[in-house]
């Protein structure tokens, strides 16, 4: 019971942080299914990319709406995505755990430390 009630609180969270700042939530999934879970990193990986389809669709269907969504574009990286995503299967399944996980520990100090420029910018440039 308590790991639907984790897991339900986990999927609010990734869906407003996903209609705020655009984001798919795997940066909060995967530590958190690793953590709380018990999910292997490559489970865990997987597991958030099927648990963003449905905030996806609701994202792309919201901001449609507003008339935000640039459909080529969108076609154009969403079908090279899926070769990535088969590309990033064949290494992920390829390396180790403990390299796996302190790739996405680097992927997620990336993404903190490109935010914190951003923000530095903003404040400092009007």
């Amino acid at each position: 019971m308590i790991e639907i009630v984790l897991a339900l609180a986990l999927g609010f969270l990734a869906g407003v942080a996903a209609g705020l700042f655009g984001v798919g939530g795997g940066i909060l999934f995967v530590p958190t299914l690793i953590i709380l879970f018990g999910l292997s990193q490559v489970e865990a990986e997987a597991t958030s990319l099927l648990a963003i389809l449905p905030t996806v669709a609701a994202g792309t269907w919201r901001q449609h709406a507003y008339e935000n969504v640039r459909w080529r574009a969108a076609a154009v990286m969403g079908t090279t995505a899926v070769v990535g995503v088969e590309i990033g299967v064949v290494a992920a399944k390829s390396l180790a755990e403990p390299t796996l996980r302190r790739l996405f520990g680097v992927l997620v100090l990336a993404v903190a430390a490109q935010l914190a420029w951003r923000a530095r910018r903003s404040i400092l440039v009007p």
